[in-house]
């Protein structure tokens, strides 16, 4: 299926003079109890986690959780290859999206900066961003020539002007967005998601935005796979949709029922969970048409996948406390 969704306005200017119409933006739906035995194993995480990646270097999966009993500082819950317990790096302060270089370190993004954590020391430090102490950074990223993307609540994409874990000057920022939500990137192009405007939006490695997209009835989730394209969930309109960069282009759209919101990419196939369901299903993309692969019961409300793609492990990570779930062989049908 090839589906080209009509442009937004031309972003011609790197400033508006009123904030961009939105409508309610969508979530995930509210799981009901396991049905099934989840696929795999189940390893504990209480919380209500909100992020997570796969760390290359390391094979480590990094979960970040929001304070819990009362604190205001977010953690991050690294788990190794194996059964070892888990280890917890306590943060600076609140947390709200994490990006990593894949060679053992993650940023993460915070109210007027970031944080810096090196995984195998378990440390984390402070960055303060130049002017922006009462920024509420929302998102990050990381692109390919190592410099920082972030995103605010008011609607801004900040492209720092060096690369490195220790930047604090600000190159380019365009504030065309209602929020800036998540963000991705590929190659030093990003992808900018807005649930507000159900948008995606590419910002180019000059940080200026190219293209900009609807994308459905209520987008909520974005990632970006090896193969260089951008998955974005509808969740609203129950779809999974696939974008590729340079120029921003719809490529594929494909009905995806009971409430898609978790996403990862992988090498072989793009994985989505339905979260009013429990569970997770496999798509190859390689035809033109999402093809179902694999379909796995999951661990109740599946609201963050990461993917392993050196060991093909399938992560699952429960919004509502029930654990974090490993599928060996992932892409095997079984």
């Amino acid at each position: 299926m090839f589906t080209v969704a009509t442009p937004l306005a031309a972003c011609s200017s790197k400033t508006i003079d009123a904030p961009p119409p939105t409508i309610e933006p969508a979530g995930p739906a509210v799981a009901l109890p396991v049905s099934a035995a989840p696929a795999g194993a189940v390893r504990p995480l209480s919380g209500s986690p909100v992020a997570a990646l796969v760390d290359a270097g390391s094979a480590a999966l990094v979960v970040l959780r929001p304070g819990v009993d009362g604190r205001a500082e977010s953690s991050l819950t690294v788990f190794g290859p194996g059964s070892a317990a888990p280890r917890t790096i306590p943060l600076p302060g609140p947390a709200t999206s994490v990006a990593g270089d894949g060679r053992g370190v993650a940023y993460l993004s915070t109210l007027g900066g970031y944080f810096v954590v090196d995984l195998a020391a378990g440390t984390a430090s402070r960055v303060d961003i130049n002017g922006q102490q009462n920024t509420d950074f929302t998102a990050i990223a990381r692109r390919n020539d190592g410099k920082l993307v972030l995103g605010s609540a008011d609607g801004t994409v900040f492209i720092l002007a060096s690369a490195g874990e220790n930047a604090t000057a600000v190159a380019e920022q365009t504030k065309i967005f209602a929020r800036v939500d998540s963000i991705v990137t590929q190659g030093d192009t990003a992808v900018v998601l807005d649930r507000g405007q159900t948008s995606v939006t590419a910002v180019g490695p000059d940080g200026r935005p190219q293209q900009a997209l609807r994308a459905g009835d209520g987008a909520t989730t974005l990632a970006a796979d090896p193969a260089g394209r951008v998955l974005v969930t509808d969740t609203r309109g129950d779809e999974l949709m696939v974008f590729s960069v340079d120029p921003l282009i719809m490529r594929q759209r494909y009905p995806v029922a009971l409430a898609p919101y978790g996403l990862t990419g992988s090498s072989t196939l793009a994985w989505v969970s339905q979260t009013a369901a429990n569970v997770v299903v496999g798509y190859d993309l390689a035809t033109g048409i999402p093809v179902e692969k694999v379909r796995y019961p999951t661990v109740q409300q599946p609201n963050i996948l990461a993917f392993d793609d050196s060991s093909d492990t399938l992560y699952v990570i429960s919004g509502s406390g029930a654990g974090v779930q490993v599928i060996d062989h992932a892409t095997a049908p079984r």
